[in-house]
């Protein structure tokens, strides 16, 4: 009675999904393949022509970006980044030999600046290189995995993790209007006034919703302080790529004194003691 009518709004024909271009949650996964809707997750980039790994219907494992195509080979790297080769991987950079050797090893191997892990013959992608975020303390941190499971809430559209070389994590915020809405109406604050959104109730409460989402999460990787507002990060407005891939060093470069008032005191006590 139900799987019918939601597969329905696909057309009615749809034999299965193949999810790419980011990580895909494993319970939306589940979602649907609990309806009868097969969705499974692949892997790769443009200079792969472009895919490597996939699941398959017969062995998916949600969470994983499947197992490697025929002809392709695949290895952990240093730093347990993913290595590549087979003949789809590109000649070079056109007219770019430093950036083609960066790229590709005299062995053949494309570096994908992705870190993974390899477990029953499955890839874990377990985030980007360059995203990992070290903290003063030496912690490593890889904040995609934190933002992917703090929008999870749907109180929040879009989030930012930043605090390398800083002694605590932070967070940039979109809010859902909607459930700001809510959230303020509970908290006695009006939703239309922007003060709202720095008013230490509010901030405790995102807080709470933040330590909830990351409880899986190591110690360290608390977020202790935040920035919220409810203009969302576009193509159009330069913070989003056409893919609609964060643009960090955008979002920093705009964000840059917000941020640097995260990491002085709040309402008069140091955020590492909350």
């Amino acid at each position: 009675m139900v799987a019918d009518r939601i597969l329905a709004h696909f057309g009615g024909r749809l034999r299965l999904a193949v999810s790419g271009g980011g990580p895909l949650n494993g319970d939306i996964s589940r979602y649907f393949i609990g309806l009868g809707l097969p969705v499974v997750q692949g892997y790769g980039l443009t200079e792969a022509s472009p895919v490597l790994t996939a699941n398959r219907l017969d062995d998916n494992i949600p969470e994983s970006a499947g197992m490697a195509l025929p002809g392709v080979e695949i290895l952990i790297g240093d730093k347990d980044e993913l290595l590549a080769r087979s003949p789809g991987i590109m000649l070079g950079y056109w007219n770019k030999p430093e950036e083609t050797r960066t790229a590709i090893d005299s062995e053949g191997w494309l570096h994908t600046g992705d870190q993974a892990r390899i477990s029953e013959d499955h890839v874990f992608i377990c985030g980007r290189l360059k995203e990992i975020l070290v903290t003063s303390t030496g912690e490593k941190v890889p904040r995609g995995d934190l933002e992917m499971a703090i929008v999870q809430d749907p109180l929040f559209e879009q989030a930012m993790i930043v605090g390398e070389g800083k002694p605590y994590l932070a967070a940039l915020l979109v809010l859902n209007q909607h459930e700001w809405e809510n959230i303020a109406a509970g908290l006695g604050v009006k939703a239309g006034d922007p003060r709202s959104l720095t008013q230490s109730a509010v901030r405790v409460a995102v807080l709470n919703k933040i330590k909830t989402a990351l409880r899986s999460f190591p110690k360290y990787a608390r977020v202790r302080a935040v920035h919220l507002a409810l203009e969302p990060w576009t193509v159009e407005n330069g913070l989003l790529t056409p893919t609609l891939k964060l643009k960090r060093p955008e979002v920093e470069k705009r964000f840059a004194e917000k941020i640097a008032e995260l990491y002085k005191k709040q309402d008069g006590a140091d955020p590492e003691s909350e």
